[in-house]
């Protein structure tokens, strides 16, 4: 029987903390169990109480632990919010001085070169993603080793956060005893969980909507082309709701939830429902199209942001693949209508793919990033393996 990997993800979100744990065997991830509590030390998508959040981190863990008889002393977590922000950069020319084959050497010092930024203070890079070479002045190579050259240049896309947010954010999960293997973009987890590899090849993005932001991603030929923080989530379409109806926040949620429609189109004019009052006033009647109404508003101005992302790197008209839709926030009935209706793309719901007894009642949006981060570890913990195997081999070659 084969050895199994343990693999977790941690999705610390703002509104909620999820937990994955699946197993890495024989190539294919199994599905073991997951945890999820009611987040607390958040306020506007930061961390406001470490201690709060580490007993959060730590609730799912053991929740999640519970169901997969399995203990945990690692986690690859999610990290978003309003201080993510992506950009494409280029390394200088690597002049190899004569023409010469270009060597895996080569390619690593190009691209350590392109990462290294001129960042502000409380600025760092949380990763960064290959895209192409520029060898002899023709850009669009993917591979470019063997390759007769005088030179060459990288270009990648790195998403830069707060330093001191992403320190407060693996201090509170250390203070849960549980080591940090890796932070990871939330979007990027997300399509991760929710998208197949060869979906991004024709151009696709994904858009994690959570309370208070929504983080996006585009791909293109299998390279990330953007990665951006959108300041609009959950809350705001329940913010709106509130102050329009002049109802309490958790009412507001309420009425999202039972009634709320990102589309009007197909409610009728006489639809009714009951909305209950502030002050202790008696419940009252509204119509649901005006509630609708209030969201359908808030989700043009989201995807019209997603839309001004997309002319900004030329991507309007090439998401061949749509639009890809996960965080609680796309759980709204209509978001893909109005998606489809102002990105005129294909637009779907995201769910866990690719993964063996995953359970349906986690087929949710809400899911996939804590899904995808889990996938995360198992990738790095693969690659891992995999340099220390080669560097027994070579150990016991220059051994004799």
């Amino acid at each position: 029987m084969s050895k199994s990997t343990i693999a977790v993800g941690l999705d610390a979100g703002s509104r909620y903390t999820r937990c994955v744990i699946c197993a890495l065997e024989n190539n294919r991830m199994r599905f073991l169990g997951c945890g999820a509590v009611e987040s607390q030390g958040w306020a506007k998508s930061q961390i406001a109480d470490q201690q709060a959040v580490s007993r959060s981190v730590l609730e799912a863990v053991q929740n999640a632990e519970k169901a997969a008889n399995v203990q945990v002393e690692s986690v690859t977590a999610g990290f978003g919010g309003a201080t993510a922000r992506g950009a494409n950069t280029s390394s200088p020319p690597l002049e190899l001085g004569r023409p010469r084959e270009i060597t895996s050497a080569d390619v690593r010092t190009v691209l350590k070169k392109a990462g290294r930024l001129q960042m502000m203070e409380d600025r760092m890079v949380l990763q960064y993603f290959q895209q192409d070479f520029v060898v002899d002045d023709h850009p669009g190579h993917r591979d470019p080793r063997k390759m007769l050259a005088f030179s060459l240049v990288a270009n990648i896309h790195v998403i830069t956060v707060s330093e001191k947010e992403h320190n407060a954010l693996v201090g509170a999960i250390n203070q849960a005893h549980l080591t940090v293997e890796e932070t990871v973009f939330e979007a990027i987890a997300a399509c991760y969980g929710a998208v197949l590899p060869e979906e991004r090849v024709q151009g696709l993005a994904c858009l994690d909507i959570g309370a208070h932001s929504s983080e996006l991603v585009v791909y293109y030929g299998d390279s990330l082309q953007a990665a951006a923080t959108i300041p609009i989530g959950g809350d705001h379409f329940t913010r709106d709701i509130a102050h329009c109806f002049k109802i309490q926040f958790e009412d507001a949620a309420l009425a999202k939830e039972l009634f709320g429609s990102a589309t009007t189109a197909d409610i009728g004019e006489n639809s009714l429902i009951e909305l209950p009052a502030a002050d202790g006033r008696e419940i009252r009647e509204a119509r649901r199209k005006e509630l609708s109404g209030v969201i359908e508003d808030r989700a043009l101005q989201l995807f019209g942001q997603v839309k001004k992302e997309l002319l900004r790197v030329g991507m309007e008209r090439a998401l061949t693949s749509g639009i890809v839709l996960t965080g609680g926030g796309a759980h709204l009935p209509g978001m893909c209508e109005v998606a489809e209706s102002l990105l005129e793309c294909p637009a779907r719901l995201g769910t866990g793919c690719g993964i063996q007894d995953w359970p349906g009642e986690l087929d949710m949006p809400s899911w996939s990033t804590a899904l995808g981060l889990a996938m995360y570890s198992a990738r790095l913990k693969t690659h891992e393996e995999k340099a220390r195997q080669s560097l027994g081999i070579l150990g016991r070659i220059f051994r004799y």
